[in-house]
């Protein structure tokens, strides 16, 4: 299985497992704790969510999923730009690991820029991370100026992770955000890695079905593998039944050739200039 490294050495798996939206509904709650765990079990190591997904219901819905397997998950929780103040970030931090039943997050990520100043909200990740409730810290939806600012601020060169919007109909990011992390030895994790609303127009794009069916995989292992390519990037597609779980693990392993990636390129051009971060 493909795998990434962080800047502290520690390895992972290409591929992680997102959580946006579970824990809503709760007809899904049986099959998506299952899917988390049935990930798990496919090391899949990474488990994202967020205090703001459905109010702290996806944390609490990871806690049972991770309950006697908390060793074996990498766990990253998000705080809100409105609960980024020094006093704030611990108070969330505290709220989220209550939520998830853990002691510490081995990832904690400012969800997205608000008015807090960077070097506030810096201070209370490695705060935290003296206090040992969290492992090391990120960002999130950072482009790169936002970036660059962040790594002038006391303490920002820290920052383990960027977790931004990354797909075949979103490559943006390629062309100054991806360089530039890489430079520093900063990982990308890439949300919607899939497209979300826009997933029909790789699905049903004619050279990425013919490369889907040269390898006898699904169109989506395409689509996911194409995002970890680089060996710089870790996707965290959500996955709310076991079936599409295994898929997506076995994705991991799926090896496009140059030929492969040049046929894709025509289909969703890289970028040629600068695109603004795309949010979702």
């Amino acid at each position: 299985m493909k795998t990434v490294t962080l800047p502290d050495g520690t390895e992972l798996a290409a591929i992680g497992q997102g959580t946006w939206n579970m824990g809503d509904d709760e007809s899904r709650r049986h099959d998506e704790i299952q899917a988390l765990r049935t990930g798990i079990d496919q090391e899949l190591q990474v488990i994202d969510t967020a205090e703001m997904y459905g109010n702290g219901r996806s944390e609490r819905l990871v806690r049972e999923a991770i309950a006697n397997r908390r060793r074996n998950v990498l766990l990253v929780s998000k705080v809100l730009p409105s609960n980024a103040s020094y006093d704030d970030v611990l108070a969330a931090c505290d709220r989220s690991l209550e939520r998830l039943g853990t002691d510490y997050l081995d990832l904690y990520l400012l969800h997205w820029r608000g008015r807090v100043p960077l070097a506030e909200t810096v201070a209370a990740f490695e705060q935290l991370k003296g206090e040992g409730k969290i492992k090391r810290w990120g960002v999130s939806n950072f482009d790169t100026d936002d970036m660059e600012e962040l790594w002038n601020v006391e303490d920002g060169q820290n920052c383990a992770i960027n977790q931004v919007l990354y797909n075949l109909t979103a490559r943006g990011i390629e062309y100054d955000l991806i360089p530039w992390q890489k430079e520093k030895g900063i990982p990308i994790m890439a949300y919607c890695p899939l497209a979300q609303g826009d997933r029909k127009e790789i699905l049903h794009n004619a050279a990425v079905r013919e490369l889907a069916k040269t390898y006898d995989v699904s169109v989506s292992q395409i689509a996911l593998a194409w995002t970890i390519q680089s060996g710089h990037v870790i996707s965290i597609p959500k996955a709310g039944q076991a079936p599409h779980v295994m898929e997506n693990a076995e994705a991991a392993n799926l090896v496009l050739n140059k030929e492969d990636l040049a046929k894709i390129d025509k289909e969703f051009p890289p970028p040629t200039s600068k695109v603004p971060l795309e949010i979702v």
